[in-house]
């Protein structure tokens, strides 16, 4: 008898996991089903090495990659091959090579009669929210259709963040030009101008004093700070990591000034274009809410998601149980409530993720039309300071000399 990691959902739509002792993944589905579950993955459980194993793999799958294959595998669907002839194709002859042994296995585990998603979903390494909706074309029969949704889905997704990436590009640079030339000047300057200085026993001005009393006991001891830097930052990491730190960062967040609320929205945008796309897949409502809270980075949007999911199985609307969690804004919501009401409420999400995206990408952009020249100007200011600092006592001493 062996053990096995079953993703099911119930007949209310509930989705959760469970470990079922069976002979075989086959006899574990059968159980499940007699029961009235519907299995959407079974995994033998192997234990937390397997597990460790498996979450690590998931590198191995960067976006462009997924892309690529995904758009291979559409095509090939519509010109009319087979499921199982097309991952043959594929797996010999991934763009990506290190697709090539995922998409074996998947090709091996639809061979035995496992379903598309469910394949897909025991590898571990494909984001939920595509498996669902590989899930809902296949319950649908429009499993082409669902996956030309999904690539657009992922353009547009993969070029919001590669925006924000590249608008955050020159103030990254800028600060890390900042610690590079303080660094020097604090561990090199400073200390030859205080050898000198104390050579010369030359009366130090306050501004002097004050930029040495700061500068050598660090670099003095520079290396228990980095370390003390190093040890704190690795438990805040782990803490982070958790999931009540998590959730205390991303409260936290929204109320940073300016910037919390680009940040907010950011999250929503995601959200909401989500949900959009499943939906529009032929997912239910529940279930694409549920894999929307698993496919959020956010702690705070998931938490958030995960407790309107309650609400809605039990038939509150959508926009209902959103304003209860006190996260989604104001004009998002009377969005969806016009979606819900008039029966279109993909599209009406599809819009408000493109509002929020634009509103995003408009803000940051202005913040950064202020924020890199005010680098600029902090920086040439406390380098102004030290070095002026470390001079002024040769312009002192220079002066004495000439009236001497």
């Amino acid at each position: 008898m062996a053990e096995y990691v079953c993703k099911i959902a119930d007949s209310t739509g509930k989705v959760f996991e469970q470990v079922e002792t069976a002979l075989s993944e086959n006899e574990a589905r059968h159980r499940l089903s007699e029961r009235g579950f519907y299995v959407y993955s079974i995994n033998r459980n192997l234990g937390l090495a397997s597990r460790f194993r498996r979450s690590g793999s998931s590198r191995l799958v960067r976006g462009q990659d997924f892309l690529i294959f995904n758009q291979q595998f559409n095509t090939l669907i519509k010109a009319g091959l087979p499921i199982l002839t097309a991952l043959d194709l594929l797996a010999e002859r991934a763009a990506a090579p290190r697709l090539r042994p995922l998409l074996a296995d998947v090709r091996e585990r639809v061979r035995t009669g496992a379903l598309l998603s469910e394949a897909l979903v025991a590898q571990a390494v494909f984001p939920p929210v595509y498996t669902t909706s590989v899930m809902a074309g296949e319950k649908s029969g429009s499993l082409s259709t669902v996956l030309d949704q999904y690539i657009a889905y992922q353009k547009t997704t993969s070029s919001f963040f590669s925006r924000l990436k590249n608008v955050l590009i020159y103030p990254s640079i800028l600060i890390v030009m900042v610690v590079i030339v303080l660094s020097y000047l604090v561990t090199f300057a400073v200390p030859r101008f205080a050898e000198l200085y104390k050579e010369l026993n030359v009366q130090l001005p306050t501004i002097t004093r004050i930029v040495l009393a700061i500068s050598l006991p660090l670099r003095e001891y520079i290396f228990f700070v980095l370390a003390g830097l190093g040890i704190v930052g690795t438990l805040l990491f782990l803490w982070a990591r958790s999931e009540a730190g998590a959730l205390v960062i991303d409260r936290f967040k929204p109320r940073i000034p300016v910037i919390g609320n680009i940040w907010l929205k950011a999250q929503i945008a995601q959200f909401v274009r989500t949900l959009s796309t499943l939906l529009a897949g032929g997912s239910p409502l529940v279930n694409a809410l549920d894999t929307s809270a698993d496919a959020m980075g956010s702690k705070l949007i998931s938490t958030s998601v995960r407790k309107a999911v309650a609400q809605v199985r039990e038939g509150t609307p959508l926009h209902t149980a959103l304003l209860e969690t006190h996260v989604m804004p104001d004009l998002a919501l009377e969005m969806i409530e016009v979606g819900e009401a008039s029966g279109a409420l993909a599209p009406m999400l599809t819009s408000v993720a493109e509002f929020y995206e634009q509103e995003v990408d408009l803000k940051l952009t202005a913040i950064l039309a202020w924020v890199e020249p005010a680098i600029l100007v902090i920086m040439a200011a406390v380098i102004a300071f030290i070095l002026i600092a470390l001079y002024l006592p040769m312009f002192s001493l220079t002066a004495g000399t000439v009236q001497g």
